[in-house]
């Protein structure tokens, strides 16, 4: 099915989208561009977001706003935003009445005409997604990049090519609901994440599993071995694995400092681990795990050139600048607790940290031994200030001679651990919590922070 011939197939259907964020803006438009009877819903009050309602009313929409959003809604047809539960009661009797409730994401999957490589896990998405969309433009590929980065993409598939390759970063929340998984999937790692959302553990690793469960006998299932979930999953098409700790049979892996791949009882070696350009061994599993997907259509040397070579994503441990001898990083990606683990590890000495936001009901105790190991000041803000002051002092490595700083603003926070860093010192935003407590999302949190620091004297 083509983008078009599922637009035409809701003509004279009622159509509703819940949430007009970045991913549905696209979407909706073009809805309305068809002339598809379309109601938008979302949380937002007329207020503060009157100009986006204002565009959608003049092109036909109806709108439902505020705290009663999802009351009496009345569709044949439902797009769920991502970060909306499915069973909430009113999109539930909705669709005990009948109406069928899909995604922006899930319709993609439905029209979309080439191969789709998809990644999740709790941490190290968005590098991998990146450095496999990388990799496979070294290769020669036209690549799409998008989920939860890049651009929405349905309203772009009717132009992609069969030859071309969509690279996806897919949350928990996008998979909850999805029906089907891409031609290669890859996670990451699993560990205790979004639990303000989803009801438990379990809930979050089974809609991680949708990534892979409705694959095909030549679908293609890339696992980290070291992590003691993923290592467990079993695929219905190959499996590959990768590991930082141990050979493996068909994947990749690093031994002695050096990343081999193994295949049909084959071994050849990349690259040395140490001429990765992007510094920690997080950044080795990314490699590792990116290498695997796109196994077979990138070569050894493609591989070892993009490695040596690419310098980052935005907001993931991105130097800001250097100001009188001390060297700023913006990590705003880092929403849990163990991304700002990793962040801590990538770096050969001791720390100011900015930590705090939005809690998402994860402990915070591993990352209290850490911030004792790998930070020599803690600069505290946001709703999960205290947890992770309680989490630092209480933790049994943790001394008189650490300072830990509660600050109540964003900005002030940055200004005080610039004040009080000295020549070598290193300062990196890693909040270990989400952006929402003050931010729309990470990205501006990050952005705020790079114009703070950019604007110091």
């Amino acid at each position: 099915m083509t983008l078009n011939e599922y637009i035409k197939s809701l003509k004279g259907k009622k159509v509703t989208v819940i949430g007009m964020g970045v991913s549905n803006t696209p979407l909706i438009d073009l809805l309305l561009e068809n002339g598809i009877d379309l109601t938008v819903r979302d949380r937002a009050e007329m207020e503060k977001a009157q100009e986006k309602v204002e565009r959608f009313e003049s092109m036909g929409a109806k709108m439902r706003l505020g705290q009663d959003y999802l009351e009496d809604i009345d569709a044949d047809v439902i797009f769920r935003t991502p970060g909306l539960r499915p069973d909430m009661p009113g999109i539930v009797k909705a669709v005990e009445n009948g109406a069928v409730l899909t995604s922006e994401m899930e319709v993609f999957f439905d029209v979309c005409p080439c191969k789709i490589i998809a990644v999740t896990g709790s941490d190290g998405k968005t590098t991998t997604t990146t450095i496999v969309s990388e990799l496979l433009k070294k290769a020669g590929y036209n690549v799409h990049v998008g989920g939860n980065i890049g651009t929405p993409l349905l309203t772009k598939a009717d132009s992609m090519k069969k030859d071309d390759m969509v690279v996806l970063e897919l949350s928990s929340f996008q998979l909850m609901t999805m029906k089907k998984s891409p031609d290669i999937a890859v996670i990451t790692n699993l560990a205790p994440n979004h639990l303000d959302v989803h009801k438990d553990m379990d809930e979050y690793v089974e809609s991680k599993k949708n990534i892979f469960l409705h694959q095909g006998e030549n679908g293609v299932l890339v696992l980290n071995l070291d992590n003691d979930i993923t290592n467990k999953f079993t695929g219905n098409g190959r499996t590959y694995f990768f590991s930082r700790k141990k050979k493996v049979e068909s994947g990749f892996y690093c031994e002695d400092g050096v990343i081999y791949s193994s295949f049909d009882g084959k071994t050849e070696k990349i690259m040395e681990a140490g001429d990765i350009f992007l510094p920690g061994v997080h950044n080795i599993e990314n490699y590792l795990a990116a290498f695997s997907a796109v196994y077979g259509m990138v070569s050894a040397s493609d591989m070892k050139y993009v490695a040596e070579h690419f310098t980052g994503v935005e907001h993931r441990i991105e130097l800001v600048r250097e100001l009188r001898g001390v060297r700023y990083y913006n990590d705003s990606i880092a929403s849990s607790p163990s991304r700002t683990i990793a962040g801590l590890r990538s770096f050969d000495k001791k720390v100011i940290l900015i930590a705090g936001g939005k809690d998402k009901g994860v402990a915070f105790d591993e990352l209290g031994d850490e911030i004792c190991r790998h930070v020599k000041r803690l600069v505290l803000t946001g709703f999960t200030a205290e947890k992770i002051k309680n989490a630092t002092i209480n933790s049994k490595e943790y001394t008189p001679d650490l300072p830990v700083d509660v600050i109540d603003g964003f900005k002030d926070a940055v200004i005080f651990a610039s004040e009080h860093a000295e020549p070598g010192d290193i300062v990196i935003l890693s909040p270990a919590s989400t952006s929402f407590d003050r931010f729309k999302n990470f990205m501006e949190r990050g952005n705020i922070f790079k114009e703070i620091v950019n604007g110091l004297e």
